[in-house]
C-alpha cells in the first residue's frame, strides 16, 4: 500500500455514496464502510489494499474511541441518577419567567458542557421547554432554538466525543480545546438568546397535547449533582492552569480523560448517596456510546480513504486559486463533513483525519486548528441524515417541516461561533 494514492473524485464517490446510504435510512455504520470500500476500489486500490486502508484508518480513531467510553460514563452517572435533571431544574427555576429563553439555553448549555450528549440534553430540558412554553406564549420555534442554540455551545467545551475527536486529531490535551472553545460558546450563547428571542413570535404555540404529565420525583440536590462534572472539570484542568501558572509540578502532570472521567463519575456517585448504582450507572452509559463508538469507526474508515488520496491537495489548491487564505481551510472543512454527515464526532473525525496535515501545512497551530474544525462541525450539523434532528423534534413534538424551520436559525448560531473562532484562532492568536 506504500506510495498508494486514491484520485480525489474517487474518495469524493465514495463519500457521497455513505452519505446518500445514510439518507436512506441504511445503517451509518455500514454506510460509512461500503463508501470507504467502493472509494478504494474505484480509485484503483487492489482489495489488499483497500483492506489496508479501511484498517489504517479505523485503527487512528481507536484513542478517540476509548476516550468516548470513558465519557459515557459520566454521561451515564449525569443522566440515570437525575443530577442533569436537578441542574436544569435548578437554572430554570433561579433566573425564573423572565429570562426563560435564557433560562432554557444557558440550562441546555450547561448539560451538554458538563458531559451529557446534546441530543439527551434537549430530551431532559425539552418538557421544562414545554411547560415553560405554555406559560409565557413563547412559540416551538423559538423554545428548539433556544435548546439547540445552548446545547451546540455547550458541546464545543465539552468532554463529549466531539470534543475528544478535535483533540486527538491534532494531538492536544482534552482541556486545552475545551478551554479554547470558551469565548465562541459564549457569542453562541449571546447569539442563542438574542436569535430566539427575535422569533419567540413566530410559529406554532404550545399546545395542552405537548405536555405530558410527568412526576417529578425528589431531585438531586444541585450542589450533589454537581460534584461529577466539576470534579472533572477541575482535573482536567491542572495542566493548563499549571503551565498558565508557571507551576511546573501542575504542568508536568499529564492527566487524560481516559480514567479522569471515570474517576470523577464515582465520586460524584458517591457524593450524591448513589455509591451502591455505579455498577448500573456504567452499564446504562456505555449503551449511550456504544453506536457513537461504531460510527467512529465507520469514519475512521472513510477518514483512512480521504487521507490516502489526494482531495485535501486538490481542496488546497482550489483555496490557493480562489485566493483566500488557506486559513478558512479548518472551518470550512468542518463545515462540509458535518453538513456531510449530520454529526458533529463523526464530522470532526473526517475533517481533522482527511484535512489536518493540509491545514497544520497553511502555518496554522494545532490548537487553533482544532478550534476551528470543531466549530466549524456545529453549524450545519443538525440535518435531517442525522439523529439528532429528529431526537430533538420528537422531543418538542414538531413536524418534520417545522423542525427544518429552526435549521437556519442553528446555523446563524453555529456560523457565529465558527466566525469568533476563526476571528481569534485563525488570524488574531494564530
Amino acid at each position: 500500500m506504500e506510495g498508494l494514492t486514491i484520485p480525489w473524485f474517487a474518495a469524493i464517490i465514495g463519500l457521497v455514496l455513505a452519505i446518500i446510504l445514510i439518507l436512506k435510512k441504511f445503517n451509518p455504520v455500514y454506510s460509512l464502510f461500503l463508501g470507504a470500500i467502493v472509494g478504494c476500489l474505484v480509485g484503483g486500490a487492489s482489495l489488499e489494499a483497500t483492506v489496508d486502508v479501511l484498517v489504517n484508518g479505523t485503527q487512528s480513531i481507536i484513542g478517540t474511541a476509548i476516550r468516548v467510553l470513558a465519557a459515557g460514563m459520566l454521561a451515564g452517572v449525569m443522566m440515570e441518577s437525575g443530577a442533569a435533571e436537578s441542574i436544569a431544574h435548578g437554572i430554570v427555576s433561579k433566573l425564573g419567567e423572565k429570562k426563560a429563553i435564557l433560562s432554557l439555553a444557558l440550562s441546555t448549555m450547561v448539560i451538554t458542557a458538563v458531559g451529557v450528549f446534546i441530543p439527551v440534553a434537549v430530551l431532559i430540558v425539552a418538557p421544562i421547554a414545554l411547560s415553560v412554553g405554555k406559560q409565557t406564549n413563547i412559540s416551538k420555534l423559538a423554545l428548539m432554538t433556544a435548546l439547540s442554540g445552548g446545547g451546540k455551545a455547550g458541546n464545543i467545551i465539552s468532554p463529549n466525543p466531539n470534543t475528544i475527536a478535535a483533540s486527538n486529531g491534532f494531538d492536544l490535551n482534552l482541556s486545552q480545546v475545551m478551554l479554547a472553545g470558551f469565548i465562541p460558546a459564549v457569542f453562541g450563547l449571546i447569539t442563542t438568546v438574542l436569535v430566539a428571542n427575535l422569533i419567540k413570535n413566530k410559529g406554532d404555540k404550545v399546545k395542552d397535547s405537548d405536555i405530558e404529565e410527568k412526576e417529578v420525583g425528589d431531585l438531586v440536590p444541585l450542589h450533589k449533582a454537581l460534584v461529577a462534572p466539576v470534579l472533572s472539570i477541575i482535573l482536567l484542568l491542572i495542566n493548563p492552569i499549571g503551565t498558565l501558572l508557571h507551576i511546573q509540578v501542575l504542568a508536568d502532570l499529564k492527566v487524560d480523560a481516559m480514567y479522569i472521567l471515570p474517576f470523577a463519575s464515582v465520586i460524584g456517585t458517591i457524593a450524591m448517596g448513589k455509591k451502591e448504582h455505579v455498577a448500573l450507572y456504567a452499564s446504562e452509559g456505555l449503551k449511550r456510546v456504544t453506536d457513537t463508538v461504531l460510527i467512529l469507526i465507520g469514519a475512521g474508515a472513510v477518514a483512512g480513504l480521504i487521507a490516502h488520496s489526494d482531495l485535501s491537495q486538490q481542496v488546497v489548491s482550489l483555496i490557493d486559486a480562489v485566493g483566500i487564505s488557506g486559513t478558512f481551510l479548518a472551518p470550512i472543512s468542518g463545515i462540509l463533513m458535518g453538513l456531510a454527515v449530520g454529526s458533529t464526532s463523526t464530522a470532526v473525525i473526517l475533517a481533522t483525519g482527511s484535512f489536518g496535515e493540509s491545514i497544520l501545512a497553511t502555518g496554522t497551530s494545532a490548537l487553533s486548528a482544532a478550534v476551528m474544525v470543531h466549530t466549524g462541525a456545529v453549524v450545519i450539523d443538525s440535518v435531517p441524515q442525522g439523529n439528532y434532528f429528529h431526537i430533538s423534534a420528537n422531543s418538542m413534538h414538531m413536524s418534520i417541516k417545522d423542525r427544518l424551520k429552526v435549521v437556519p436559525y442553528e446555523v446563524c448560531i453555529g456560523f457565529t461561533m465558527t466566525a469568533v473562532a476563526t476571528i481569534l484562532y485563525g488570524f488574531i492568536l494564530k
